[in-house]
């Protein structure tokens, strides 16, 4: 119980740092071995000698995944990765949380998904999450990234919180979701645990499928690294966590808020918030932005030319 205090102490000063000085840059790092164990394909998981980075590959006898030892409710959650380099269509790369062994028909889930690559075109990826096992309802977003994640390292972060969502990708936010009443049970909710996989999804993941997996530029290897495991660890014989509630202080600047929109408004491939030919009602939490809105028209006309801010 001694260890619980203090890592709950721990965390509420590392969320007052977040709060003072609206950054994510300075959290403390937690090597693998002490952090994470592998998930399935053992072999294929492979820890640096210092334990301080990982390699998770997929090769013609298996994909592999790792995940974290402690369960979370609510934090920030981050790790830098370096994705397969060359032909890697089909091939999903994943980093996201969720409860589905302990919840495996009403787990909550916040996905960040790299859907491969081809020469010649952009990087992919998607983000999504859903609470109760509300896959039915999906809340993807797509992105083109600004760089070539294969080539190096980049921070992905996920912040979560009781009445909110935010993902990061080099330290700047590129989605919020707030959760309002209406939602339910499908914002996420219930204590989450850490994972990073490699599996393949020629089936939907490179352009809708259309190009799959070849294993003759196998092994795909993914690389992680600077594990952040900021959360509140979750403690069975405790009904709730006293620093969750101190997580509601952390926001971002003016700055960074421009600099989200200005990332959506540029970089933003897919919302379902505005996929009118999915639901022809927005849901909820969603939000209409008009350059947004613009934008996505302009990329793919025929998903998102005739959608309708109809609102509940």
């Amino acid at each position: 119980m001694a260890a619980y205090k203090f890592l709950g102490f721990l965390f509420l000063c590392i969320v007052f740092h977040l709060s003072s000085s609206g950054g994510i840059k300075n959290l403390s790092i937690v090597p693998f071995n002490e952090g994470f164990n592998p998930l399935y394909g053992e072999l294929n998981v492979i820890p640096s000698e210092d334990s301080k980075s990982v390699q998770i590959s997929m090769d013609e006898n298996t994909s592999s995944g790792f995940h974290s030892k402690a369960m979370y409710i609510h934090g920030y959650f981050g790790a830098s990765i370096k994705l397969p380099e060359n032909y890697s269509a089909g091939v999903v790369v994943t980093f996201y949380t969720t409860n589905n062994q302990e919840y495996p028909y009403r787990h909550d889930e916040i996905d960040f998904e790299f859907l491969g690559h081809i020469d010649g075109q952009e990087w992919v990826v998607q983000t999504n999450f859903y609470g109760n096992g509300s896959t039915n309802r999906g809340r993807e977003e797509r992105y083109v990234l600004w760089f070539d994640p294969a080539k190096d390292f980049h921070n992905y972060g996920i912040l979560w919180t009781k009445n909110r969502i935010r993902y990061y990708v080099d330290h700047v936010p590129i989605r919020e979701v707030k959760r309002v009443d209406t939602m339910k049970g499908d914002f996420p909710a219930k204590p989450m645990a850490l994972y990073g996989t490699i599996w393949n999804g020629s089936n939907w993941a490179t352009y809708g499928g259309k190009y799959k997996l070849d294993l003759k530029y196998g092994p795909y290897i993914a690389k992680f690294s600077n594990f952040m495991l900021n959360g509140c660890p979750f403690d069975p014989t405790r009904k709730s966590t006293r620093c969750d509630d101190n997580l509601g202080f952390y926001d971002i600047s003016l700055h960074q808020r421009i600099k989200m929109k200005g990332f959506r408004r540029k970089y933003m491939t897919y919302s379902y918030c505005y996929d009118n030919k999915r639901y022809n009602i927005s849901l909820p939490e969603c939000l209409f932005d008009s350059k947004e809105f613009e934008h996505l028209q302009k990329f793919d006309p025929w998903t998102f030319g005739a959608a309708r801010r109809a609102r509940k």
